[in-house]
């Protein structure tokens, strides 16, 4: 993917989207796939992990990805302000059901997943555990990065150690939500359309079970991470669920990823 400089990306129109580069970060690549499904056309600009990005925080006033902004108005940063905006530029097709009880739905399942203490969040528990648990880890040069991380998404010893519980809980409930929807007569996991919870489960899912590196090109390291599962994970993962990740990346986005 090609990026511009955020000193570039300023000084353009039009709906450009900050993501760090290199890596299928799982809030970056939901961004990506609602806006693919939207067919809404945006500016890539560059966000690096483990710099200060200061010339992206100066321009949105955050330095962390992704970041959507649309022409003068304010950046957008959170997963619920860049969905909305996504519906607000391309209502159709809607990605947020119109019925009340779907809609709640759809948030709820969605908040299990991106939201604090979702299944992004908690995974990231999971993977900081290794770096941050060391003798040195308030010291050393080379955990700077798993530090701001750590303060970021508030780790600590006694977080870590309830993560996988709260991971197994937010799988065991998304598997048993697809199958109460099968036997509804629905290949998704809200209503009888896709809605933006079936992208984020497509995209996190990554944290859980990555793609093939044919479909999903990510570093080895990030890879090894991704894939090193508790048993009690490995088990809660049903196959439903990679089955759906499948079906949604086939019939609504785009392999490769390209990040």
């Amino acid at each position: 993917m090609e990026y511009l400089e955020p000193e570039d990306a300023r000084k353009k129109p039009g709906l450009r989207l900050a993501l760090t580069t290199g890596v299928p970060g799982p809030w970056g690549e939901a961004a990506k796939s609602i806006f693919h499904v939207k067919a809404l056309q945006y500016l890539p600009v560059r966000q690096s992990a483990g710099e200060d990005n200061s010339a992206l925080l100066e321009w949105t006033g955050f330095r962390n990805a992704p970041v959507a902004i649309m022409d003068d108005e304010p950046a957008r940063a959170g997963w619920t302000d860049i969905l909305h905006l996504a519906e607000r530029l391309a209502p159709k097709p809607a990605l947020i059901p119109k019925d009340v009880r779907e809609r709640a739905t759809m948030f709820g399942i969605a908040n299990e997943i991106c939201g604090e203490e979702g299944l992004g969040w908690n995974r990231r528990h999971q993977l900081l555990a290794p770096m941050l648990s060391l003798p040195d880890a308030a010291t050393n040069p080379a955990l700077a990065m798993g530090r701001t991380l750590g303060v970021q998404y508030g780790w600590s010893p006694e977080a870590a150690e309830r993560a996988n519980n709260r991971i197994c809980q937010i799988l065991t409930f998304l598997a048993e939500q697809l199958s109460e929807q099968k036997k509804a007569g629905s290949a998704y996991l809200v209503g009888e359309t896709l809605s933006a919870a079936d992208l984020y489960w497509a995209t996190f899912s990554a944290m859980i079970e990555p793609m093939a590196a044919e479909l999903n090109p990510m570093p080895d390291a990030l890879r090894a991470a991704y894939s090193d599962q508790t048993p009690e994970v490995a088990a809660a993962v049903d196959p439903s669920l990679i089955a759906h990740r499948d079906f949604i990346y086939r019939k609504h986005l785009v392999l490769p990823l390209d990040f």
